[in-house]
């Protein structure tokens, strides 16, 4: 879902939904075209297809694919209407020919398999190989074993339903990608760098003044979304295309991505706003840190102590009682486990132990738009940002009801991504909001978003509570030795079917701000922390 190239933002109480298949993707099974027609007096059979009935299946689907039959193949899957079309292109806008298919052991009922074809287009032929897998289930009204339909069969880079394949002249000339010294940038060296790489290909291809190849891609369902070339039959002639990245931060957050799951970080240069690093170790190939829209937890309390600041209501040295537990409209909040009452703290020591009951005290003295304005008119956040690529650039709703305590804590409609965070960090330390660019504005004089910014005494009083975080609160053991000049703020967010919470950190040191997110890893200190360290380092 998306609004332009924006994604579309979905979120309520405690319930995260986030585009891209690996956030939270349900495999539902139906019985669709594919699995119709038989009938006849024989009860239909249940149960987990037979060893016997997964080989035969699979070996016919392999044949008829074999044959460029592709109705013949789709017609075995419990999906033929989406299965017919992508099956026809593989041999049609395709050109694949002369395709020998090579099962592995099934395991089950799924069944792995190697492919070997021939690409072709106006005199040109190259050979293509890979492997893919294949599972069989039981067609749902008919009984019958039938191939669970994915796009993924016919190639593991296919996700969406509606992609396709094609073969012929590039959609875009290539580019030779350099970081800010010039040093070149590829999908080998920096692999989490391939999707947004295809993605500065489409916008800037042209731009940069190379020439188009010929090549085998998928085109992608998904407005907005850059071709991914799969194999290359003739060689472009790309253009030389400058980033803000740092080829040394870069590989720092790809070899800290690679030790989390489902993990993401994003760099910038507070001075400047340039991005000087963004990885994601994610199946799916998304760009989470640039597109995720998930729930922060108490990361954001940086953005709700601004507010509680520049609303008058209190500061960093002025009160902000940590009870066990909190009450909002019928909703009761708790701390981390084992963490002590302090009916005297201030709103640094709260913000340094990330007292949740705190800040929820304080929704019966913030309207109901205060966060939503202080965090789009002093951070940016939900402005139309330009980065160069597609993103999600935060969304904090005006919400009232139980939303309005939950959201002072980074929960309840509060939706943002490793970018965004990572921004909120830069603003804080530097009092001014400067929109993230992940290629120079000059390139193409695209208006930047903007906003007020923070004053120096709001400014001040971040920093020291993010400084007393890093030193003594609970970002303590993960910052250690990245002093003097540095500040941190750990979180971690609850999300609806998840055995553990996000977990969330962002940080600073000198003139380098970063934010990580690591899906189902706990609290902040216990994934992204140390991820976020390993950046701030190298930076």
């Amino acid at each position: 879902m998306r609004k332009g190239a924006k994604a579309a933002i979905v979120g309520s109480v405690f319930v995260v939904m986030v585009g891209g298949a690996g956030y939270g993707a349900f495999n539902i099974v139906n019985a669709l075209s594919g699995d119709a027609g038989g009938g006849g007096p024989a009860p239909v059979r249940t149960g987990p297809p037979s060893s016997g009935e997964v080989k035969d299946t699979s070996t016919k689907f392999f044949a008829a694919w074999e044959k460029g039959e592709a109705a013949a193949a789709a017609a075995l899957t419990n999906n033929a209407e989406k299965a017919e079309p992508l099956l026809t292109a593989y041999g049609g806008t395709a050109h694949i020919g002369g395709v020998k298919i090579t099962p592995g052991a099934a395991t089950g009922d799924t069944v792995p398999f190697s492919v070997r074809a021939t690409v072709s287009y106006e005199g040109r032929s190259k050979p293509l190989a890979y492997k893919s897998e294949l599972t069989v289930v039981r067609g749902v009204t008919t009984g019958k074993a039938l191939v669970d339909w994915q796009p993924s069969v016919v190639h593991p880079q296919l996700k969406d339903m509606d992609d396709t394949l094609v073969t012929g002249d590039a959609s875009a000339p290539p580019i030779e990608a350099v970081d800010r010294g010039g040093k070149v940038l590829t999908k080998e060296t920096y692999p989490s760098l391939g999707p947004i790489l295809d993605e500065l290909r489409a916008k800037y291809g042209a731009k940069a003044g190379g020439t188009p190849g010929v090549e085998l891609a998928i085109r992608h369902a998904a407005p907005d979304t850059a071709d991914t070339a799969l194999l290359t039959l003739a060689k472009g002639t790309p253009g030389k295309l400058p980033t803000t990245l740092s080829a040394r931060v870069q590989a720092a957050a790809e070899k800290a991505v690679d030790k989390y799951p489902q993990s993401s970080v994003v760099a910038v240069k507070p001075s400047t706003g340039e991005v000087l690093a963004v990885a994601n170790n994610r199946t799916d190939g998304w760009n989470a840190a640039f597109l995720g829209q998930v729930a922060p937890g108490s990361t954001w309390k940086i953005v709700s102590a601004a507010t509680l600041i520049d609303s008058g209501i209190t500061t960093a040295n002025g009160p902000a009682p940590c009870p066990a537990e909190a009450v909002w409209q019928s909703q009761t909040f708790h701390n981390i486990k084992n963490m002590p009452a302090d009916e005297n703290a201030t709103l640094s020591a709260s913000f340094a132990r990330s007292c949740n009951t705190a800040f929820v005290k304080f929704a019966d003295e913030v309207k109901v738009d205060s966060l939503t304005d202080e965090a789009k008119n002093r951070f940016g956040i939900g402005l139309d940002w330009k980065t160069g690529i597609p993103s999600f650039d935060g969304s904090v709703p005006a919400s009232g009801g139980p939303d309005t305590a939950a959201n002072l804590i980074g929960q309840g409609q509060v939706q943002v991504n490793p970018l965004n965070l990572a921004s909120v960090t830069a603003t804080a330390m530097t009092g001014s909001f400067r929109q993230p660019v992940i290629v120079p504005q000059s390139l193409d004089d695209r208006e930047l978003a903007r906003a007020r910014g923070l004053s120096a005494s709001t400014v001040a009083q971040l920093r020291a509570m993010m400084n007393r975080t890093a030193t003594s609160g609970t970002a303590a053991e993960v910052m250690s030795g990245l002093g003097p000049d540095y500040g941190a703020k750990t979180g971690s967010a609850e999300v609806d079917g998840q055995a553990r919470s996000d977990s969330w950190f962002t940080g600073y040191r000198g003139d380098v701000a970063a934010a990580a997110l690591v899906q189902d890893g706990g609290h902040g200190v216990d994934a992204s922390g140390p991820l976020v360290a390993q950046v701030l380092r190298a930076g």
